[in-house]
């Protein structure tokens, strides 16, 4: 069965994914992990911003806001 992975920026308020990849580069890809987003961990679409970004997010116990175009670049199996 095929995984159907989506970008984290493209789940919806509510709805929650777990963390398959890490797009990112050096800095800020070190940056996610350190907040939590790593491979394995359950992420929840909380809040989107007025504008669309930044959106909050809810993983380990914390709450993060991720610009569109980071969030874009981490990529989720997505789950209701």
């Amino acid at each position: 069965m095929e995984e159907k992975l989506i970008p984290l920026s493209k789940l919806r308020e509510g709805q929650r994914g777990l963390v398959k990849e890490i797009l990112l580069q050096d800095d800020m890809r070190r940056r996610v992990q350190e907040f939590g987003f790593i491979p394995g961990s359950r992420v929840e679409c909380l809040r989107r911003a007025p504008a669309g970004s930044p959106v909050a997010y809810g993983v380990l116990d914390a709450v993060v806001a991720l610009r569109r175009k980071d969030a874009g670049r981490i990529r989720v199996l997505p789950w209701d």
